[in-house]
């Protein structure tokens, strides 16, 4: 059973939510700023991802700041009924970031399944979605790559 958030759930989520601090002990960082001790906030960060409270801790590279300035989102035509298997397959490829279900607008817009690539050139994103449609084969009914132009949003959520 989902526990419901609490004050100090609250003060957890807010310590963490711009990154997890940059040092050695971060989980004692954390404590100290939320007044519990390091194995109290790690409980409470395992019992909220279990929950769904929170999707994931994880590392947030900077793709810019590494070189990777070429970065499109396949967009990808492909039978409703192996959607489910065919994520998957694409979501666990290294070089795609974000892979997910979106619903079609036909006749405008016929694509249901995005995937996000990075790469340092267009040349090499064009690579990586060709790999996709090989591994995709005979179902792969269609796809484009989307490059983006400009950042317009770097963060999630925020609770203040």
């Amino acid at each position: 059973m989902k526990s419901p958030i609490d004050e100090v759930d609250r003060r957890i989520i807010q310590a963490t939510q711009a990154g997890i601090p940059l040092t050695p002990r971060p989980y004692h960082t954390i404590a100290e700023q939320v007044g519990l001790t390091s194995e109290e906030v790690m409980a409470r960060l395992k019992r909220m991802l279990a929950e769904g409270m929170i999707r994931r801790i994880a590392a947030v590279p900077n793709h810019y700041q590494l070189g990777y300035r070429a970065n499109g989102m396949s967009v990808w035509k492909v039978p409703d009924e192996q959607i489910d298997e065919l994520g998957k397959q694409m979501g666990a490829l290294e070089f795609v970031s974000h892979c997910y279900h979106r619903p079609t607008h036909p006749p405008l817009w016929n694509y249901n399944l995005f995937a996000m690539v990075h790469g340092k050139t267009r040349e090499e994103v064009e690579y990586k979605v060709h790999q996709m449609s090989d591994l995709l084969g005979k179902y792969d009914l269609g796809h484009e790559i989307l490059y983006s132009t400009r950042i317009l949003k770097k963060t999630g959520l925020r609770i203040v």
